[in-house]
C-alpha cells in the first residue's frame, strides 16, 4: 500500500524523524553530530521553521518543529538531507544513500501532547540505555530546558512557558514532568503516529486538521463501514 502524502499545517506543531538507511548509523564523531545540527539551525532559519526540541541518536534524529508554510519542513529537510549526505560520505570515504527514504511526521496538538512529545525526545537515550539520566545526554534539547545549559538553536514552544511564570519555575516543572516519565502505551502512541503520520490530539483537533487536507489523517476503525 502506497504511503500518505505527508502532513504538513503551517503553525502547527510538528514531530519529525529522519533515520539512516537500514538502521545504519548517520553520526560517527561529535564533529558529525555538530555539523548535523549545524546544518539544521541554518536551513531551519531559512525556511522559517522553529525548532522547538530535538534527539541526536546515533542511527536517527528527532525534532519538534513548527513551521510557518506549507513546505517549510519539507524544503529544509531536502536542504539537510543533501548537503550532509555530500560531507558525511566525503568525510568516511564512502557513497551512496545514507538516509532511510524520506522523513516521516505527524502534526501534534501542542496543548495536550507538546510536554509528552519532549518528555520522548529526552527520554530516548535512557530507554535505549545509552545513558541512565537524561541530563547525561549532551545531544539533545533537555539540558536546556532544565537550565542546565543555554541552546540558541531553540525556540521554546508557547506551551512549554506556560509550565511557569519564571525561568526557574519552568524548568522545575518540566525537569518534573521528564522525571515522571511516559507509560508505554504514551511510547508506542507516539511512535505509531510519527511512523504512520496520524495526527495527535483530541477529535476536535483531529476534525479540524482533516480539514485543511485531503489525505486522511487518523488510522482507520476497523471493520467494514456501517451500512446506511
Amino acid at each position: 500500500m502506497a504511503r500518505l502524502p505527508r502532513l504538513s499545517i503551517p503553525g502547527n506543531l510538528h514531530h519529525v524523524m529522519q533515520r539512516g538507511n537500514n538502521h545504519e548509523v548517520i553520526v560517527r564523531s561529535d564533529a558529525d553530530r555538530q555539523a548535523l545540527l549545524t546544518l539544521l539551525t541554518e536551513q531551519a532559519l531559512q525556511f522559517r521553521v522553529a525548532l522547538h526540541a530535538y534527539v541526536l541518536m546515533d542511527t536517527h534524529l528527532h525534532m519538534l518543529l513548527t513551521p510557518a508554510n506549507h513546505d517549510g519542513i519539507s524544503l529544509m529537510m531536502q536542504a539537510v538531507g543533501r548537503r550532509y549526505v555530500r560531507y558525511f560520505n566525503d568525510l568516511h570515504h564512502r557513497s551512496g544513500t545514507l538516509w532511510d527514504g524520506r522523513y516521516r511526521s505527524t502534526v501534534v496538538q501542542a496543548e495536550r501532547h507538546l510536554i509528552s512529545n519532549m518528555c520522548f525526545l529526552d527520554l530516548m537515550p535512557v530507554r535505549t540505555g545509552v545513558v541512565d539520566q537524561p541530563h547525561l545526554y549532551p545531544w539533545s534539547s533537555h539540558c536546556s530546558y532544565v537550565g542546565q545549559v543555554q541552546d540558541k538553536r531553540l525556540t521554546p514552544h508557547p506551551m512549554y512557558w506556560s509550565l511557569g511564570n519564571t525561568p526557574f519555575a519552568r524548568e522545575a516543572a518540566y525537569a518534573e514532568k521528564v522525571s515522571e516519565g511516559l507509560s508505554e502505551a504514551q511510547v508506542q502512541s507516539i511512535q505509531a503516529a510519527v511512523l504512520h503520520g496520524w495526527a495527535m490530539g483530541d477529535e476536535d483537533f483531529i476534525a479540524g486538521i482533516q480539514q485543511q487536507t485531503s489525505r486522511r489523517v487518523s488510522k482507520a476503525r476497523p471493520g467494514r463501514p456501517a451500512l446506511r
